[in-house]
Parts: C-alpha cells; structure tokens; sequence
C-alpha cells in the first residue's frame, strides 16, 4: 500500500502489537496488497510487497505470482511450517480458482530476507475486470513478540466486522491501501472483501485480533507521545503511579481516525491539484497553474524558477546544473501583506550561490527541508546574494524546496515557505512537495516539448514559405499566411520564368506536424527546380505526382499552377484537386470561380492533368487560396467559396488591402452564433494583379548563324535603347548581348537566334537558340579561349539563367536600369 507500510525510524519506536483492552485487540502491521489476475500473474503490487518480499513493483507486474510470493511455496529455499500433525498451515487454493476467502502461513528462508515469518489473507474476486485474487500479508512478527506466551500461536483467519466494536471503522480503509488503482476498481475489490470478512490473527485458537494497516506517519506519533507524556505525569501527581509504572498507552480509533484524516487531506490535496495544473500544452499558463497549486493550503509563498533553455524553448537542458546554470523567475505566488515580496520580481534571471539549500536541492534533484530557519542560519544563507538581502523574507520561516524534474534532469525547482505561527513543514509535507512536484514536473515538460516541438516547427514552417517578390515583370503580388492552431503543410509560391512570365503557384499538403511540413519544403522545392526548367504546367504536376509517389504512399497535397504571359496576357493553369481560383475583372469589377479540371491530388497516382488557358485583361486580378480559407466545419464548402467570390469583388486602395478584405469577410463569414471562430485550418492567400507589358515595351529581332549578325545586334540593341531614352544603359548592354549572342550562334544548328527586350522596371534579354544543351559557367584562365561569355554575363547582368525550351534552349538576363550620369 501506497503510504501505510513504511517503517520510519522515528525515536518512538513502533507501538507493542496486540495488547488487550475493553471492546477488542488490534493487530497494526505494515501489509502487503497484491492483486493477482485469473492466469496467475501480479496486477498490483505495493510498496508493502516490495519491502516485503524484495522485487519492485516495475519487477513484479506481469510476472506469475508464484515466482515472487514466498507464501505460495514456490519461492526457492523457502520452508514451509507445519501444525502439528505435520501439515503445511499454507493453503494451497492460491494456485488454483479461489471461490472463498483464505487464509496461510509460511517462514520464509531466502538467504536474501532471512528468516521471515509470514502470514497472509486471499480474497476471491469477480467482476468484468481481471481481477481474481487479492492477496494480503504481512511480516508475524509485528503483532507477535513479547506479547506472545512461550506456548502461543497465532494463524491468520477471517471474521464478520460486527463481531469487533469499531472494526466497521477500521475495514472503511481497505480503499487506501489501494490507492494506486483506479477508483472504480479499487471500490469494486473492496465491495467483496467486505462482504467476505475482515482479515484477524487467531492466537492460541480463542484470541481474535483484527488486523488494520500501520500507517507509520511520524507527526501523530509525535502527538501521541506527547498525549501520553502528559497523561503519565497526570497520573504521577494523582499519586496513583509513578512514572516508571505508568501503564502504556496504545492507539484507540480516535488516534486512527486522526491518520486517517492526514492521509485523506493529503490525497484530496494531491487530486485537487492534479485537476488544476497540465489544464492545456501552453508553458506559460503551465506555470502559472503549477505555483499557484501551492497556495494558500500548502505553502504561503511559492515561487517557481526554470532553467533558461527550458523557459527559451530550446530543447531538454544539457548535463546537471551548476553554479553557471542561469535561473529564470517565471512565476511568484503569496498570501502575505501586499509589497513583500515586490523585491523578488518575475522575469528575474539569476544563477544561485553553491552554498544555499537552492543549489543543493537543484543539483542532487532532491527536495531539501528546513523545519525552522532560524536567524543565524538565515543571515549565512542571505549572505551567499551579492545584489539582494534575503533575510527579511526567509527568517524565521519553513522552508520547502522541490525539484521539478523529468527524466531524472532538473528542469526548474520551487521555493516553498510557511511563515511564523504556521505549522511548519515536516516529513509528510516533504513527500507531500516532492510528489506535488513530480506531478508538475510531468506537466511542465509536456508543456515544455510541445513549446519546443512547435518553435519547431514554426522555424521549419517559415524557413519553407517563400519570401515572395511583390513585383514581377508585368505583375504585382500581395499575399497572407494565418497558422492554424496545428501546424499544417499550406505554402505559395511566385517563380520568375524565361519570357518575362511568372508562375503562380499555392498547395495544401494534406495532414498537420512536422511530417506536413517537412512534405511541404519538399514539394515546395520541386516545384521551383521544375519551374525552372521551364516546364508546361500539365507535365510539371505530372512529374510532381511521380515524385510523391516515390516520397511514401501516405503523401497527398493538392497544388494549382499557373503561368502568366504579360506580354500575351493569358494564363495557363493546371490544377490537381485544388480550391480553382478566382479571377476579378477589371472592366467591370465582376468576380468568377475559373473552371478547371479538378484533377486528382499530388501522391494519388496514375491520373492525368490538363491545362487550360485563359485570356485575360490589364489590371485583372487572380486569388488563389488553401481551403482553410473557404472550409469551415459544419459548413458547405460552396458557402466559403461564394463568399471568397464576394469579397475578392469589393474594390481596395492597394493589394494589401484587398488581401486584408478577403480575410475580414472569410473570418466574419466563419463565425457562427456565439461568435466563436470556426477555422482551425492554416490559410494561405496569395493574390496577383495581371498588369501585363504593353507592346511598345516589348522588341524583338531574329538573327541568322553568320558571324557578322553579332555586330547587328549591336547597332539594333543601341538604337532601341535611345529611342526610350535609356542611353546610359546601352554600353552595358551592347556588351550583355554581344556575349550572348555570340555563344548561341556557335551552337545553334538549323535555324536561326532570337533577341527577345522587355522593358518593365528593368531590362530583361532573352537569347534563344536551337541547341538543347545548356551552358556552363566555367572557370576560364588568362589562355582559355572559350568560357568567358556566361562569366561576363554573371558579373554585369543582376539575374541570369538558362532554360531548356521545346525547340532547343534560352539563356536570360535582367540589366538594371542605369540612372542619368551612370555608367556601369
């Protein structure tokens, strides 16, 4: 049992056992409470049974009660005593069905416990759970000894509880001595065994000593001692005795029922709370709950201080604490006049002195008591603080510290103090602390790991979100990302494409965690590598779809991609079972939901994708979205959607604005009643005005493979450029080109080159041939001949890059606009 078989060396010693006074005898001992299943195996194992018989609990659950139990005469080397016509006083129903209460005795002679003589109870039990035998026993000799004549014995036996006046009182207690059991099975267990009688010793066949469970707690002995003192010397003043013949004094039920009491505050204590802390995964209310737990029952003052990596969210703390360990004040509780402890602030950070009970207690992971602080011992403490003077707060009161630990690491630590006229804390209260704080210690590290699990993730989620560009070439994007209250796999996405396009990309990987987003950085990447290649959108959510495919069959996520053409203004798209976007026209301000093939989701396998083109107009705008947007649960999807519809209409000042719009109207829209919130889904929002480039912006020649075509280009570079008025750009470029277009006529094969000049906010060349083989930036020494046009290119261009196209390749560059009086 959990708190009545301890044997505590107190100075008092243990109460002589079976004394006899009016109205019955009382045998108090620790007991053993094991319970058996039906094949054979430990369910339950106390503390009792661990001092006992030697395993611990960890050893003995799950293994057959025969290998661990002396009494069941299977233990090795153990002796089986004898009546006295020579048979075994141990019964042996213990190893088959039980149907009614028994009894038995043994003396154990293992060489690990010695001689020990034992005595048990068996109780038959029933019921829907696996319980089919609860075992009770107990060392002889603690109820046996001097009390006992030389031809006296005792044998273990049942009887009725009316048969011992307050025996009813004493049998109420069986639920405590199976306290680590679930409450519906520990009222099931003793329902039956009070049907079935209460264990007794019979000594000499026509004695009867009920027995009861010794509970061992210092403070009431100590009460106890002194009632008896007191009742001695009274006694010694009547003149009736002297001090030396003053009669014994042995516990009554009122003294039981006094134990009874303490252990009951204590466990109400305990399960109070156990309801108040751990409420929810947040460290900050955590610790907020666990400290004040304390107060006002337990303690006057708790404070709570946590390691620096924990409170940061960086993981499980490194090695033991020391003297260099730094301290975070997180949370401070008290009942005492307003303004103590106003010196004593939270958020303080502090490493503690070695010669303190602090440090101790932080760095043997051991609660650490001080009964009474007395001045002395206080002004020695306080004198170990250079920056505070303590002794104002802790002298002359009790003094608790206990660690918060999880996995045996010290993760923070409480000062716990009760001030003057209080009683002060003492043994019980000690296990009282230290069983509080393991409990908080459990709550705090789960707070502690989700904190961690989710900065995480956080940090993993926001590495992965594009850092979108908010102008592209005939473009402009604005975007929002919400978190859900899970972490989810949602992203967006604008890549620059060869032809002055953009591709406009938004997914949803299916699922939330690590593993989502984790899926997300993948797919997001893949994306971009096959973007680059300049790949069709049908074929590059085919090749996605491969990809996931050879990720893990468990892979799902919806994408829509798209590629705008400023220059043809039109939109090609594929979709692969996404949300479709909306398109807001300019002329009229009209919204409309675009119909696409909806197309099976990324990781589904074997089906195709199409694109489809859509032609649209300057200043038009496109939204895509995730479905966190439009989905609310309990709601139809096509209510989000139309209300996305809607508020993508209204007109805005900015892009910002509009984006700020559709998340207004959606959260509004998802709100039901009460005005509570209905999306718990990430959101990702990602909206792009269609500019588009007009056509004087845009020139462009076709070169034949001769040579002498470099110096045309040129000429043709130079008089475009004057004709914009850009002469401050020209010599720049007519070195970019020349480069350029040098290498594509050495390569090129059948047909002829082609000079693309876009001009947006820059100057964006294309350089387009029909040789399949992409360039390679070399590192080209002094005699090299070849290898220093992409060279020149990387140094003077502010972007470049090659892509392989349907009839050979395009080698592109942006050249930044020089300002009048530059020259690069």
């Amino acid at each position: 049992m959990e708190y009545g078989t301890s044997r505590r060396d107190d100075g008092l010693g243990e109460p002589p056992a079976v004394p006899e006074q009016r109205g019955g005898v009382h045998g108090r001992m620790p007991l053993a409470v094991v319970v058996i299943d039906a094949e054979g195996r430990v369910t339950h194992w106390s503390s009792g049974a661990r001092r006992l018989f030697g395993p611990t609990r960890g050893q003995a659950v799950g293994r057959p009660a025969v290998d661990l139990m002396p009494v069941s005469g299977a233990l090795r080397g153990a002796e089986v005593r004898t009546d006295a016509a020579g048979r075994p006083e141990l019964d042996d129903s213990l190893l088959g069905p039980v149907y009614y209460p028994t009894a038995g005795r043994a003396r154990m002679a293992d060489p690990a416990h010695g001689q020990v003589d034992v005595v048990w109870w068996a109780y038959p039990l029933v019921g829907p759970g696996p319980e089919r035998l609860l075992v009770l026993s107990a060392d002889a000799k603690g109820v046996g000894g001097a009390a006992l004549g030389r031809d006296e014995r005792i044998a273990p036996g049942f009887a009725l509880h009316t048969e011992f006046p307050g025996a009813e009182r004493l049998a109420g207690r069986l639920p405590d001595i199976l306290s680590n059991m679930g409450p519906a099975t520990a009222g099931r267990i003793v329902a039956q065994v009070l049907d079935l009688g209460y264990p007794v010793l019979e000594i000499s066949h026509h004695k009867r000593v009920p027995v009861t469970p010794d509970w061992g707690m210092p403070r009431y002995r100590e009460r106890r001692a002194r009632q008896d003192a007191v009742r001695r010397s009274a006694v010694t003043a009547d003149g009736a005795h002297d001090g030396a013949h003053a009669p014994e004094r042995w516990p009554d039920p009122g003294d039981v029922d006094l134990e009874y009491a303490a252990v009951r505050e204590r466990l109400e204590f305990l399960n109070e709370v156990s309801g108040r802390i751990g409420t929810s995964l947040d460290l900050t209310r955590t610790i907020r709950e666990v400290t004040s737990a304390a107060v006002p029952r337990f303690a006057d003052f708790a404070g709570t201080h946590l390691r620096a990596q924990v409170l940061a969210g960086e993981g499980f703390p490194d090695g033991p604490p020391d003297v260099t360990t730094v301290w975070h004040r997180v949370w401070v509780e008290h009942d005492d006049e307003p303004g103590r402890w106003d010196d004593v602030p939270v958020g303080e950070s502090m490493a503690f002195p070695e010669h303190t009970p602090f440090f101790r207690c932080m760095v043997t992971g051991e609660p650490v008591l001080i009964p009474h602080l007395s001045d002395e011992m206080g002004d020695r403490i306080a004198g170990q603080f250079e920056k505070r003077d303590l002794r104002p707060l802790i002298n002359g009161r009790s003094i608790l510290i206990v660690p918060l630990k999880a996995r045996d690491v010290v993760l923070g630590f409480m000062v716990l103090l009760r001030r003057p006229g209080r009683e002060p804390f003492d043994e019980m209260d000690r296990t009282t602390g230290a069983e509080l704080a393991a409990r908080a210690g459990l709550a705090l590290d789960n707070a502690r790991m989700y904190t961690y699990q989710e900065s995480v993730a956080e940090t993993l989620q926001d590495s992965m979100l594009a850092q979108v560009t908010p102008r592209m070439a005939g473009c402009d994007t604005a975007t929002r990302y919400l978190p859900g209250t899970r972490l989810g796999g949602d992203w967006f996405d604008t890549i620059k494409l060869p032809g002055s396009r953009t591709a406009l990309v938004v997914g949803d990987v299916m699922g939330h965690g690590l593993t989502s987003a984790a899926m997300m950085g993948q797919l997001r990447t893949a994306v971009q590598t096959m973007a680059a290649l300049d790949l069709p959108p049908a074929q590059l959510l085919r090749n996605l779809d491969d990809l996931a495919q050879r990720l893990g069959e468990h892979y799902l996520a919806t994408c829509l991609y798209a590629v705008y053409d400023p220059v043809r203004s039109e939109l090609v798209l594929a979709n692969a079972g996404h949300i479709p976007p909306v398109l807001v026209r300019a002329q009229d301000g009209r919204s409309e939901l675009l119909d696409l093939p909806t197309g099976a989701p990324i990781g589904v396998g074997g089906v195709p994708f199409e694109a489809v083109t859509v032609r649209v107009a300057p200043g038009d705008r496109l939204v895509l979205c995730t479905d966190g947007l439009v989905e609310v649960r309990g709601q139809d999807i096509g209510a989000g959607i139309a209300a996305l519809c809607e508020s993508a209409a209204h007109p805005a000042a900015s892009m910002d604005d509009a984006c700020d719009t559709i998340i207004r109207a959606l959260a509004a829209a998802s709100r039901d009643k009460g005005g509570r919130g209905g999306r718990k889904d990430d959101v990702a929002l990602l909206m792009a005005r269609l500019n588009g480039i007009p056509a004087g912006d845009v020139a462009q020649w076709r070169l034949t493979l001769d040579p002498s075509e470099v110096g045309r280009a040129r000429r043709l570079v130079r008089e475009r450029l004057l004709r914009w008025g850009l002469p401050e750009s020209v010599e720049t470029a007519q070195l970019l080109v020349s480069e350029a277009v040098t290498n594509a006529i050495r390569h090129a094969h059948t047909h002829h080159v082609r000079l693309r000049l876009v001009r947006t906010d820059a100057l964006l060349w294309e350089v387009t041939d029909d040789d399949h083989e992409l360039p390679t930036l070399l590192g080209a020494d002094g005699e090299d001949e070849s290898g220093r046009g992409l060279r020149v290119i990387s140094e003077l261009a502010r972007e470049w890059g090659t892509s392989r196209t349907g009839r050979g390749k395009t080698v592109w560059f942006e050249q930044a606009l020089a300002h009048p009086g530059e020259r690069r």
